[in-house]
């Protein structure tokens, strides 16, 4: 008779190895990521421990939460140990994390330059694998009310709904906008169609005495500005 599989609870792991007890006796910032993971996935497999499970899942990621992030159910499903509803846990924990980041940001965000547009756009499209277009609307603060999606998939002319961006503008008062799109590729440099759309929405956007202050493009972990290049 095949023995069944033994799941090793992190209730029956010794005290100094319980990440669940060491968070409400030691606090959140003490615990590595495995055992954060660890405490979402609650269980290991007969071979290891969860925190044991968690450290491989990371170490298939050299460790980087954000490439940890990138990983689709099936992939974390390919880890013995991982079944559905943990690959599931493990997503939705990672990406109300990223969730928060734009929060956070948004909360606290004046734009002053290209950087602070970066820390704004790149934990919503820094790393997907598809192109989106934004529009960040300003009041005359350079605070943000409000940051739209304009297109996804890929950006031409058609694709950039001009009399859209504007009807927007005016219903939230905005004065300023700032283009925002990613390059899944990693590759920061604008292409012909990038400086055509750039052009074609300052233009319009001039007869409404809104000005268009930048064109930030943004890649998991750079960007490039128009405005810092004297290009808009």
């Amino acid at each position: 008779m095949q023995d069944k599989p033994i799941s090793f609870s992190i209730k029956d792991w010794n005290q100094d190895d319980q990440p669940r007890e060491k968070l409400l006796h030691k606090g959140k910032s003490v615990l590595s990521d495995a055992e954060l993971i660890a405490i979402l996935i609650g269980s290991g497999n007969r071979e290891e421990s969860a925190v044991g499970l968690s450290q491989r899942i990371l170490a298939s990621t050299e460790h980087n939460l954000s490439a940890l992030g990138k990983l689709s159910i099936k992939q974390l499903m390919q880890f013995k140990g991982v079944g559905e509803a943990k690959a599931v846990t493990i997503v939705a924990a990672l990406e109300l994390g990223r969730r928060r980041r734009g929060e956070d940001a948004l909360v606290r965000q004046k734009i002053t330059s290209s950087v602070s547009v970066f820390e704004l756009m790149q934990p919503i499209i820094g790393d997907i694998q598809h192109e989106e277009f934004w529009i960040i609307y300003l009041n005359n603060s350079n605070k943000v009310i409000q940051k739209n999606q304009l297109s996804k998939g890929g950006i031409t002319g058609t694709l950039v709904d001009v009399r859209l961006v504007l009807k927007n503008a005016l219903e939230v008062g905005a004065i300023g906008l700032i283009l925002v799109h990613n390059h899944p590729s990693g590759n920061i440099k604008p292409s012909d169609v990038d400086k055509q759309v750039t052009r074609k929405l300052k233009h319009a956007a001039e007869s409404l005495d809104i000005k268009v202050l930048d064109h930030v493009i943004i890649t998991e972990k750079s960007y490039f500005s128009f405005a810092d290049k004297n290009l808009i």
